[in-house]
């Protein structure tokens, strides 16, 4: 039996209840254990009373790791979820001796094939992560590290409670959402890892496990009816990073703007799956909860829309939904963006640096 964690709060309990769908498919005798970051979550969670997920409360964690706590104060909010990264799968290691292994999964990926061959790959090792993989024209992402953390899984052995136990000190210690000194929120740190671990640790090399809107552009994708294939290889995880609601659910943020908008076809056999799969679980919610539903849009949000709103138009990011069906109407132009945007990147820094260049005095007359 797979055992897995993750954690959300409300405005991510839809997302965590159709990744929880997609596991029950494609793993259906795992367990999720799912720290609530609120009350609402854990009271639906526990009136749900499914066996295949476990809620367990921030609060349980909190009194289990008094440090953990203690530095809830100097976070922002998403920062001190950052720092839950560490401490949660090895809270579940330390209470769970009989554990043999548990698997961290940020709650926006959704499973589209069996995860058996994600654990073949990792036997005989203790630490399993995967890559960012970017395009060359995004390399300058490489800042906020090598590595995802969207899925890391841990062996319940000294490799793998060495490699947690570390990772969790260096979060308690530093974990802000910004790139200083060659760290970035709990994600930097995993740098070291194939150092660190040696032969201990799985570097993924499948294609299809955690494709994410920066890495696909780097890839040959072709579909087949409903399946999905990378680089030759299935479909299996994919990150719906970014991939938000903006009013009611009818206009979406691809989260791709930056890197490359997906193709109609790729986008429609990706993104309409994982669509049905939210309904599912909003409806499964709603049986509950009337009336819940996606998060509003924050201020936040709304000013990041409008700042950036001329590249947005033109690229089509923001995706119209119609039924499980994504349109962007663009007709293929925007898969450019990303590259457009790191030309006119390159170009700024090259003009940047001609303007900076010093300028070389020299009291010498002319001769003659």
């Amino acid at each position: 039996m797979n055992h897995y964690c993750t954690y959300f709060d409300r405005n991510f309990l839809i997302h965590g209840m159709a990744l929880a769908r997609s596991l029950r498919t494609h793993d259906p005798k795992s367990v999720l254990w799912v720290l609530c970051l609120d009350d609402f979550t854990y009271q639906y969670l526990e009136d749900r009373n499914d066996p295949a997920i476990r809620p367990v409360p921030l609060a349980e964690l909190e009194a289990a790791d008094p440090e953990l706590h203690a530095v809830k104060e100097d976070r922002s909010r998403v920062e001190y979820y950052f720092t839950l990264s560490p401490c949660w799968p090895l809270h579940l290691l330390r209470e769970n001796p009989a554990l043999e292994r548990i698997t961290y999964l940020d709650a926006d990926l959704f499973f589209y094939g069996s995860p058996e061959p994600i654990f073949a790959e990792m036997e005989g090792r203790s630490v399993f992560v995967t890559e960012h993989r970017y395009p060359e024209f995004l390399q300058h992402h490489r800042r906020c590290g090598r590595f995802n953390v969207a899925i890391l899984s841990f062996r319940n052995n000294s490799h793998g409670l060495f490699c947690l136990q570390r990772w969790r000190e260096q979060c308690l210690d530093w974990c802000y959402d910004r790139v200083e000194d060659g760290k970035y929120a709990d994600q930097g740190y995993l740098d070291e890892w194939p150092a660190l671990l040696g032969d201990e640790l799985c570097v993924s090399h499948r294609a299809g496990v955690n494709l994410a809107p920066w890495n696909w552009p780097a890839h040959h994708i072709e579909t087949r009816g409903r399946t999905v294939l990378i680089d030759r290889q299935p479909l299996e995880i994919f990150h719906f990073a970014r991939f938000r609601p903006y009013v009611g659910s009818l206009i979406f943020q691809s989260g791709q703007l930056e890197y490359g908008i997906m193709p109609w076809r790729v986008r429609q056999a990706i993104y309409g799956p994982y669509w049905r799969a939210l309904t599912a679980a909003r409806e499964e919610i709603r049986s509950h909860r009337k009336n819940f539903d996606f998060p509003r849009a924050r201020l936040r949000a709304w000013h990041g829309f409008w700042k950036c709103f001329v590249p947005r138009a033109l690229f089509g990011s923001d995706w119209l939904r119609i039924g499980p069906v994504f349109i962007s109407g663009r007709f293929g132009l925007g898969r450019f963006s990303g590259r457009l945007f790191y030309f006119a990147r390159t170009l700024k820094q090259q003009v940047r640096q001609r303007h900076e260049a010093p300028v070389l005095v020299t009291d010498e007359k002319p001769v003659g």
